[in-house]
Formats: structure tokens, C-alpha cells, sequence
């Protein structure tokens, strides 16, 4: 009777896990890599939209961050191409591709901010993206199993 039952888990009391918890990371991290991959592309066709000013965006009148229809889908085009390709970094486990995914996506949220008046609900659903995608990538950096340590 002095022999404790076996643990389901590897932490006492039963609970989950520093295995369970990377796994959990690692899926939040590649589920954002596929995420930056894909709002970076539509991130270049909305900028093409733009460009080609074809009466996808309507005009507006008197705004703040002015800005032709031009230079906001130059702008697109750009960042979209960098997220694009930095999620497709992250997909090969590129280190760099972490912190420059939270740089990108963190511009992409401002982007889409103040691209606002001109599409509205696709704007903040980008926004909404670009949020969860910052969130998994800031918390997989808290992960202590995400670094390896000099022992």
C-alpha cells in the first residue's frame, strides 16, 4: 500500500504535460504560417484590385490617412508578398521567419487599419487574422522547449 498508482501524465497530479504543451504550440504556430501564407496572397490580390482601379473599391470622400487607391494597393501588394513569404518560412521551421512574421503582421494590422473605408468588413476580418496570427507567434515564443538552451 505504500506504492502510489502510476500518473496518466508525466506531472504530478495528472495534468498535461511539456510534451503536450509544445505540441499544442507547434500547431498554433504552423496553423499560423498557413494563415499568414494565405491573408499574404489575398493580401496581393486585394492590392492588384486597387491598382487596377476598377471600381472595386469605392471612392471616399475626405480621409484622414489620404492616400490614393495606387499607393494603398502598391502597399498591399508589398506586405502581402513579405507575409506570404515569411509564412512560408515559418512552414520550413526558419527561425527568422517568427520575428519578422510578428514585424509583417503587426504592419499588415496597421495596413488593413487604415485601408478601412475602402473595404470595410474584408478589412476586419484580415485584422482579425493578422490578430490570432501575432498571438500564436508571440506564444510560441514563450515556450520553453521552442529554445534550446546552452547546458
Amino acid at each position: 500500500m505504500g506504492q502510489q498508482a502510476a500518473q496518466p501524465s508525466g506531472t504530478p497530479g495528472g495534468g498535461r504535460n511539456s510534451q503536450d504543451s509544445r505540441g499544442w504550440v507547434a500547431g498554433g504556430v504552423m496553423f499560423a504560417a498557413v494563415l499568414m501564407l494565405c491573408s499574404g496572397i489575398l493580401a496581393v490580390l486585394q492590392g492588384i484590385a486597387a491598382v487596377a482601379e476598377n471600381e472595386v473599391y469605392t471612392r471616399i470622400g475626405t480621409y484622414v490617412y489620404e492616400l490614393n487607391l495606387t499607393g494603398w494597393g502598391w502597399i498591399h501588394i508589398v506586405l502581402g508578398a513579405l507575409v506570404a513569404l515569411t509564412g512560408a518560412g515559418l512552414l520550413k521551421g526558419r527561425t527568422w521567419a517568427r520575428f519578422a512574421g510578428l514585424l509583417l503582421v503587426s504592419l499588415s494590422l496597421l495596413a488593413q487599419f487604415l485601408f478601412l473605408p475602402y473595404s470595410p468588413f474584408w478589412s476586419i476580418l484580415l485584422m482579425a487574422i493578422d490578430v490570432f496570427v501575432i498571438w500564436a507567434l508571440a506564444s510560441s515564443l514563450d515556450d520553453p522547449g521552442s529554445r534550446t538552451t546552452a547546458s
